[in-house]
């Protein structure tokens, strides 16, 4: 009989046999969630999925015999920023119960502890749910946590390498997520489109709404989409005739080839006027 595989900590490359062998020895399996999404002028829009994974599998290289690392969830809930060309959104009903099936199954197969390791923002809070309903209709605990969330750990390592202004230096597309894709993938970054920004409502200076990676003002709105310009352009389509609208992503975002074809979450289709990014998110 061959020795189990308790260094290997890929999830996919057991079999069977293996996958018994590691719930033998308590391994914990580390979920990454993530998402596709537009990333600025200067990021590739694999960006959630390149940074999330890469830290769930550097820890699965260096803690072989407790740690498993599943293949990522790679679509998120994104219809926020479904102005933006090439983002892909998942409805949070479905992610949310994909993402607790993945958990239900691996609580079948006799994983006592789960780790749910977000990549994308705006997954968190389906995540929290996806978390509790785990650890009520399964006898796993699971809990989940978003990667840069470790950085926090040692409250001096933000001070030794951070240098954008807090808030609102590290968000989207920032300092950090851009710092980390030029050292895991500096060929794929468009170092000639990179550009300082501002998050617009930071700017009012409010006690109450303000944003950063690593911490928020005690409320918060969250928009139809992140960019101010994007903002403007919705207002614009409201108040100004069509002749005279400037282009906006949306519309080339969400128009079909035909531009008059519209399909919905059942995959029915239908000849009717284009369906704009709003309306299919909503649906």
């Amino acid at each position: 009989m061959a020795p189990p595989r308790l260094d290997e900590f890929r999830y996919e490359k057991l079999t069977w046999e293996e996958i018994n062998d590691a719930v033998a020895a308590g391994k914990i399996p580390i979920v990454p969630c993530v998402a596709v999404e537009q990333h600025g002028p200067h990021l590739p829009l694999d960006v959630d999925m390149l940074l999330c994974t890469s830290v769930a599998l550097g820890a699965g290289q260096r803690l072989p015999q407790k740690i498993l690392v599943l293949p990522s969830v790679s679509y998120g809930y994104t219809g926020h920023v479904m102005d933006f060309p090439g983002t892909i959104n998942i409805h949070y009903s479905h992610f949310i119960e994909h993402v607790l099936d993945i958990t239900k199954s691996l609580a079948y197969h006799g994983f006592k502890k789960i780790l749910l390791l977000n990549g994308h923002g705006s997954n968190m809070p389906n995540l929290d749910l996806v978390s509790r309903r785990c650890n009520l209709e399964t006898d796993a605990q699971c809990a989940f946590g978003a990667w840069w969330s470790l950085l926090t750990i040692d409250p001096e390592f933000l001070k030794r390498w951070r240098q954008s202004e807090f808030p609102g230096g590290c968000a989207h597309a920032c300092e950090l997520e851009t710092s980390v894709y030029m050292h895991l993938a500096p060929e794929d970054v468009r170092m000639d489109r990179i550009r300082s920004g501002k998050v617009s409502f930071n700017e009012e200076k409010s006690r109450y709404r303000w944003v950063d990676l690593f911490a928020a003002g005690p409320f918060s709105v969250t928009t139809w989409t992140a960019s101010g310009r994007a903002c403007r352009r919705r207002r614009e389509r409201k108040t100004t005739p069509r002749s005279l609208r400037s282009p906006c992503p949306g519309d080339r975002a969400t128009r079909c080839a035909a531009g008059r074809r519209t399909v919905s979450w059942d995959g029915s289709s239908a000849r009717t006027k284009p369906a704009t990014a709003r309306t299919w998110a909503r649906s």
